[in-house]
């Protein structure tokens, strides 16, 4: 349900069609959310963490951290739930045929991500209300509340999408669902390496991001302990979930080559059905001649990564028809993107943990804090390209081999005007949640 470059033509003319149209709004509005969303699961974590320190060591400066921590949590919150809303509104709007077929399969993760949610919302007004009102160790176990039920949130919510790839749980007599098993259809082959991919892609993009804020205000006033010590948890969050990304990404990788082979070739942009397969660095797919140019190849690479055997046989596009086929240079050029950022974060996260060992103190070099200051949207440019992966490479399918995304979308011709107006609605709150989190949660407190 993302934008792709699928177009009907007519009279020889390309036309705007409503499944055009409906995947732009929803994939504008989920590009939006899954911000939020990521934010949700991981900025406890932070806040977490620093009230811990102040009960262990009594510093005010990680009292103060977890305080302003907090009330950003509470910004992202809000927001959250205002785009998550619009969300909901829009897959009965826009899809109902998927709604009408899915919802009795997959209504059970739904209900469970509404109980984590209003979890998280009251535990996150008892730690924002709370402080000096109830013992200290039941409000930081309140924290803790708030990180595990934005956490289970975003897990329920990325188990629906998992079955969306991997549908099972439910039978098909005579053309209508039967025998359905919501239990089964939840704990479908995706959700678990889906929701450990995205979770902890959650906590690495949000401690380089974190991370990378405080480390600007350090080249400002290097002296600055609240920056110091903010920076030093962010980036330990960040560094660490960096070195357990890429064991997701192989498990990911294995189930996708297992139940979406065709997939898996659009990531690789692999044309042609061969053992020993290599794994390409870069390249330019070209769709009409069905090859790709300009590659760094790695012989047999992508087989063994794939099934862990040099020579395992890799299904190629040409394997299926082309209307059969994800949009190739979307799903590639996404995949790159993912994995560069990926790359990048892992290198400056060791690099960080290499000269924090190497100097006995935290790593506060210009050079090495400018590096961390660049790498503040990477986590997130890799989270947005790693859902266009997971979402185009599922099509023409919104529900994998059985229910085309052109058979699930409403015939709403007119959908530019709301187009328009969700677009400027969102790009009001991303310059106010800024100004917001620039005066009331990085700037150091005097």
């Amino acid at each position: 349900m993302t934008l792709t470059d699928v177009q009907l033509v007519h009279d020889g003319e390309p036309l705007m069609t409503d499944l055009l149209a409906a995947r732009a709004q929803m994939a504008m509005s989920l590009a939006f959310h899954i911000i939020f969303a990521a934010v949700g699961i991981a900025m406890p974590l932070l806040m977490v963490i620093a009230e811990g320190l102040w009960l262990k060591t009594r510093e005010e400066v990680y009292l103060t951290l977890a305080k302003q921590w907090a009330k950003g949590t509470a910004i992202m919150f809000a927001v959250g739930a205002v785009s998550g809303t619009v969300l909901s509104f829009e897959l009965g709007l826009l899809w109902p045929n998927f709604m009408a077929y899915a919802g009795p399969i997959i209504g059970m993760p739904f209900s469970l991500e509404g109980f984590a949610f209003f979890l998280e919302a009251i535990f996150l007004g008892l730690y924002l209300y709370g402080w000096d009102r109830i013992p200290k160790y039941a409000h930081w176990f309140s924290g803790m509340m708030v990180l595990l039920g934005g956490t289970f949130s975003g897990i329920f919510v990325v188990t629906a999408n998992a079955w969306m790839n991997t549908p099972t749980g439910f039978s098909i007599v005579d053309g209508k669902v039967t025998n359905v098993d919501p239990i089964a259809a939840m704990l479908n082959p995706s959700s678990f390496s889906q929701a450990l991919h995205m979770t902890i892609a959650a906590f690495l993009a949000v401690g380089f991001a974190v991370a990378g804020i405080h480390a600007y205000f350090l080249r400002r006033d290097p002296d600055n302990l609240f920056h110091r010590r903010a920076f030093a948890i962010a980036l330990s969050v960040g560094a660490v979930f960096a070195l357990l990304q890429p064991i997701s990404g192989d498990i990911s990788a294995k189930r996708v080559a297992k139940y979406q082979p065709i997939k898996l070739a659009a990531m690789e942009a692999q044309w042609e059905t061969e053992r020993g397969a290599p794994l390409r660095i870069g390249g330019i797919p070209d769709e009409d001649a069905e090859e790709t140019r300009y590659a760094l190849e790695i012989p047999k690479a992508l087989s063994f990564l794939a099934h862990s055997d040099f020579n395992a046989e890799i299904m190629g596009l040409k394997a299926v028809p082309r209307e059969d086929r994800p949009p190739v240079t979307i799903v590639h050029f996404a995949f790159q993107i993912m994995v560069a950022c990926g790359i990048v974060l892992i290198t400056v996260g060791i690099i960080g943990g290499w000269l924090a060992w190497k100097h006995k103190s935290l790593p506060t070099q210009r050079w090495y804090l400018r590096c961390v200051t660049l790498c503040t949207p990477l986590g997130f440019i890799a989270i947005e390209a790693g859902w266009t992966v997971t979402e185009v490479g599922r099509q023409p399918w919104v529900i994998y081999n059985i229910m085309r995304t052109a058979d699930a979308v409403t015939p709403m011709p007119n959908l530019v005007i709301p187009f328009i107006s969700f677009t400027v609605l969102y790009i009001f709150l991303s310059i106010i949640v800024v100004i917001l989190l620039r005066r009331h949660i990085f700037l150091s407190p005097h």
